[in-house]
């Protein structure tokens, strides 16, 4: 029943057209390519969640890069964003290999599963409320059918922020005040434990904003929390 229903939120994820401004801005992006992509075939649409249907561990992100995920279709895959992300998710054991190049590459991940707060390149990685309500439905799809997960990793503010509102219109999880974001801050809902990390963005590695071991650290911290999961523990 799980694998039926990701197999048709596929299929509705590659199909959608509700945001006019990021359907042309992908498939502008998709035709006019970088130079130094200009022989390769753009996927150009909204791109699905992937990952392990049994995963424990859920990561939110913001939306796919012009010439990384709008590229290649697959979430943080062919960009230095998603080279820093894969690094540090096959050091704690998540992901089969360091890098994620494409979606024949041979990348399966292992109790993890990645998703975005939208599934379409936005312009200048900004994106408007109503494209973030728009997308929510997705994401409440998502999270219906990872009926595993237990650990959440919100990876940038909105990343976070949507991973949140999420869970809780589908009342999963109830707080009076709002979470603060704040690099590995962490939070604790019944069942649910919420990670929050700065996003792996260039913006945020080239200046030292993110280092290395600081992303390390949030992988650590979700690999124990998913291990206490394990033994049972909720």
């Amino acid at each position: 029943m799980a694998a039926g229903g990701f197999v048709t939120l596929r299929r509705e994820v590659i199909a959608c057209r509700l945001c006019p401004r990021l359907v042309s801005w992908r498939e502008e992006t998709a035709r006019s390519k970088v130079r130094r992509f200009a022989e390769h075939e753009y996927w150009g649409k909204p791109i699905p969640g992937f990952g392990d249907p049994d995963a424990r561990l859920l990561l939110v992100g913001l939306a796919p890069a012009a010439h990384g995920g709008n590229r290649t279709g697959r979430m943080f895959t062919g960009d230095e964003s998603g080279n820093w992300l894969f690094r540090a998710l096959h050091r704690a054991g998540f992901a089969s290999q360091p890098e994620s190049v494409g979606t024949s590459d041979g990348l399966s991940l292992t109790d993890c599963y990645i998703t975005a707060t939208c599934r379409c390149a936005p312009p200048q990685n900004k994106l408007l409320p109503l494209e973030i309500r728009n997308c929510r439905p997705f994401l409440h799809r998502e999270i219906a059918l990872l009926g595993n997960v237990r650990v959440v990793v919100g990876l940038g503010r909105i990343g976070f922020d949507a991973a949140l509102t999420a869970f809780r219109e589908m009342s999963l999880i109830d707080y009076r005040k709002r979470p603060l974001f704040a690099h590995g801050a962490r939070y604790r809902f019944g069942r649910f434990t919420f990670i929050a990390s700065f996003h792996p963005s260039q913006q945020n590695t080239f200046t030292g904003r993110l280092t290395m071991p600081m992303l390390d650290r949030i992988f650590r911290t979700a690999r124990a929390a998913v291990a206490v999961t394990r033994q049972g523990c909720h």
